[in-house]
């Protein structure tokens, strides 16, 4: 018999949070369970660096814990990384799954992205069951409390990949978020920025705090 300790775990959501337990979350308001709201997005990528150019039709389930900021630096995270096989995950919903993830054609996992502060325990579980992983954090003050937290055991895993996003840049792309979207993101010289036709594109800058042992 598992312990409520290992039955639960939390995850910090900017000022909310999420209990996830065996591999379901539940969020309640006024006694009444509440279900994640989809979102659709057309998204254009233009990543010149890569050499990546495509147009995906995304479907984002918002848990009802997750915030406009949370959500939209999720779709920047696909941008930034897009390739055949990524995709959305079940993410706070399932203790189990990250953000989002790529998978070759046996199943295996290549690509593990996560989003926000994961704790140490968590990135090393995640560099276990994958090719590559990536963390991709936001916060401002926040995130560097929580890279000083976890740095001295995060560096030691060779397959990790781990950026803080600025200050503003979350905040900025949440601004982005609509039920329907059209979005375009371009990449080009290590820069990068995502905008839609009703808003004016946010530049997405980022910090890396640690690149794979490999880079």
């Amino acid at each position: 018999m598992y312990s409520n300790k290992h039955k639960k775990r939390q995850r910090a959501v900017d000022d909310s949070f999420s209990l996830r337990s065996g591999g379901a979350s539940a969020w309640f308001s006024n006694g009444m369970a509440l279900k994640s709201t989809i979102y659709k997005a057309e998204l254009q990528i233009a990543d010149m660096d890569r050499h990546y150019y495509a147009d995906h039709s995304l479907t984002i389930a918002r848990h009802p814990s997750e915030t406009d900021e949370r959500m939209m630096v999720r779709v920047a995270a696909f941008a930034l990384f897009a390739q055949e096989r990524l995709e959305f995950c079940k993410g706070l919903s399932d203790v189990d799954e990250p953000d989002l993830w790529a998978k070759d054609l046996t199943g295996a996992i290549d690509t593990w992205i996560e989003v926000g502060q994961p704790d140490e325990r968590r990135i090393s579980k995640a560099s276990g069951r994958s090719n590559h992983v990536v963390v991709i954090a936001y916060g401002g003050r926040t995130s560097e409390i929580w890279w000083q937290g976890v740095r001295n055991k995060v560096e030691r895993l060779r397959n990790a990949t781990v950026w803080t996003l600025g200050e503003d840049v979350a905040a900025s792309l949440g601004s982005l978020a609509e039920r329907t979207m059209r979005l375009q993101c371009t990449v080009q010289d290590g820069e990068a920025w995502l905008g839609s036709a009703e808003a004016d594109a946010v530049k997405i800058d980022w910090t890396v705090l640690k690149a794979p042992a490999d880079a």
